[in-house]
C-alpha cells in the first residue's frame, strides 16, 4: 500500500508568481476563454501582494513540493443579505494533480480563510460544461443556483 500523503495549502508568496501565471494560462486554455492580454504578472503581482490587499491566493502543493494549483479570492458583498462572503473567483488544479485529493483541501483552506476572516459562507461558479468540477462540488455538499454570468466593457468603443 502507498503511503499517504498530506495535502500542503498555503498561501501565495511573491516568489511564486511565475508559477501562479502558468497556472491561470492553463486554466484560461482548460475553460477554453479568450487568451489573456500580455503582462498578467505585472498587473496582478501589486494587487495580490500589497500590504492591504484585499485578495488572497492558495495554493496547493504536491508531496514533492511542487505548486499544482491555486484557489483566489476575495470579499464580496452581497446587497439581498446585506453583508460579505468570500467570493472564489478561481479553483484550478493541473490536470496531473487531480483525484489526489489537493482540491478538497484547497476548499478546506478556502472555507478556513471565510472563517478567518468572519464570513458566513463562500460563493463561486463554474462554468455548466465542467461535469467534473459539478460533481466535485456536489460532493462537498455545495448547492448550485442556476444563473447566467455577463460581461460588459466600460467603454462601448474600447471592448
Amino acid at each position: 500500500m502507498e503511503p499517504q500523503h498530506t495535502p500542503v495549502i498555503r498561501r501565495a508568496r511573491p516568489a511564486d508568481l511565475p508559477r501562479l501565471i502558468q497556472l491561470i494560462h492553463e486554466h484560461v486554455a482548460y475553460e477554453k476563454s479568450e487568451p489573456r492580454p500580455p503582462g498578467l504578472a505585472e498587473r496582478l503581482g501589486p494587487q495580490l501582494f500589497a500590504e492591504d490587499a484585499p485578495l488572497w491566493v492558495l495554493l496547493a502543493e504536491t508531496p514533492g513540493g511542487e505548486v499544482a494549483g491555486y484557489a483566489a479570492c476575495s470579499t464580496e458583498f452581497a446587497f439581498w443579505d446585506g453583508r460579505h462572503h468570500l467570493h472564489m473567483d478561481c479553483l484550478y488544479l493541473a490536470e496531473g494533480a487531480r483525484g489526489h485529493g489537493l482540491g478538497a483541501a484547497l476548499m478546506d483552506a478556502v472555507r478556513g480563510l471565510a472563517r478567518e476572516l468572519g464570513l458566513g459562507h463562500v460563493e463561486w461558479q463554474t462554468p455548466d460544461w465542467n461535469e467534473g468540477a459539478i460533481r466535485f462540488y456536489d460532493r462537498l455538499g455545495a448547492t448550485g443556483r442556476p444563473k447566467r454570468r455577463y460581461a460588459l466593457p466600460a467603454d462601448p468603443a474600447g471592448a
